[in-house]
């Protein structure tokens, strides 16, 4: 009599582990869940558009990749407001960087906006990011904005993040969070800048709070440094020392570098500064925490003055780290 065939035992397989899909809607993205206190009481439900309206949620994410030819954007969503065009190529000196335009649809900063920026720049590529123009923040009776912006630096990139400044309208209240997790190798340049108001206009000092942290890891989550910007006219005086003073204008300049010494960057940085110190314009160097390059911060009585200050350090910072000057077609 013939043995039926054994059916064959059919094992489980193993499914691919696939992460799940980032909601880049989804408020949790694009909120900062701790608030300074200071910030954080200023919230309502605005009576115009609330919060996560069309519109008031501003999303983007940039991938960059370097070719045998140069520098391309292999990776790229944005939701408007936020936007760019598409990346340019001028610079005949340095024809392998990528210099993007980031650009708002919505003109500035308003009452229960939520922005986030997400930048990554792989191994080896070039990349300049700027604004269109200085971000304006209007004024707000109701609730406050936020921005976020995530930086990644690969091993051996060169990153330029340099906004045009932030102008805080009466009345305002903003909060942002930069976040930049850079290689050991690569070279990253972050310049921040503020005015204190609507100069021409009468307004000092008169919004509600401006605040701002940054923070610089290695791509293991080791703290490098932290800077805080912490501006609140009706909590602390703004202009005494150690503050704003009598200025009007507050910029700083990050290099961050592994391609020379940090007191070497320093001195670069301050022979750069020293021949435009003025009574109108006053400016500090110093390096930068585990030897990781060197810092400025500078405030002047005009923005001119304060613009021409921060593009001559950026000038000498790129000379001597990739030997190239200030492209003459950027804006400072």
């Amino acid at each position: 009599m013939r043995k039926p065939t054994p059916k064959p035992v059919r094992r489980p397989t193993r499914e691919p582990v696939h992460e799940a899909p980032v909601n880049r809607l989804a408020p949790e993205h694009y909120t900062i869940a701790d608030i300074p206190q200071v910030v954080f009481r200023y919230a309502g439900v605005p009576d115009t558009l609330p919060v996560g309206s069309p519109g008031k949620v501003g999303v983007m994410e940039l991938e960059f990749a370097r070719t045998d030819r140069r520098t391309e954007l292999t990776g790229h969503y944005q939701k408007t407001p936020l936007q760019i065009m598409r990346p340019l190529y001028f610079d005949e000196r340095r024809p392998e960087m990528a210099y993007v335009m980031l650009m708002s649809a919505g003109g500035g900063i308003l009452q229960g906006d939520r922005y986030r920026m997400d930048f990554t720049c792989g191994a080896g590529t070039e990349v300049n990011l700027t604004t269109q123009a200085a971000t304006k923040i209007y004024k707000m009776e109701h609730d406050y904005a936020t921005q976020i912006v995530n930086i990644t630096a690969g091993p051996d990139s060169h990153v330029e993040y340099l906004p045009h400044a932030s102008i805080p309208f009466a009345r305002s209240r903003f909060y942002q969070r930069l976040r930049l997790v850079a290689d050991p190798s690569a070279t990253v340049v972050l310049g921040e800048s503020m005015l204190v108001g609507r100069l021409a206009r009468g307004e000092r000092n008169d919004y509600d709070v401006f605040y701002s942290d940054m923070e610089v890891c290695r791509p293991d989550g080791e703290l490098v440094f932290a800077d805080t910007v912490r501006l609140a006219p009706s909590e602390d005086g703004v202009t005494g020392p150690a503050v704003l003073g009598d200025f009007g204008v507050m910029a700083s300049l990050f290099v961050m570098t592994g391609k020379a010494p940090a007191s070497v960057v320093a001195d670069t940085l301050h022979e750069a500064l020293a021949p435009l110190i003025s009574p109108g314009l006053r400016a500090g160097v110093s390096v930068l925490p585990r030897d990781c390059g060197a810092w400025v911060r500078v405030l002047g009585e005009e923005s001119p003055e304060v613009e021409a200050a921060l593009r001559g350090a950026w000038e000498a910072a790129r000379l001597l780290l990739i030997g190239v000057p200030v492209p003459t077609r950027r804006r400072p």
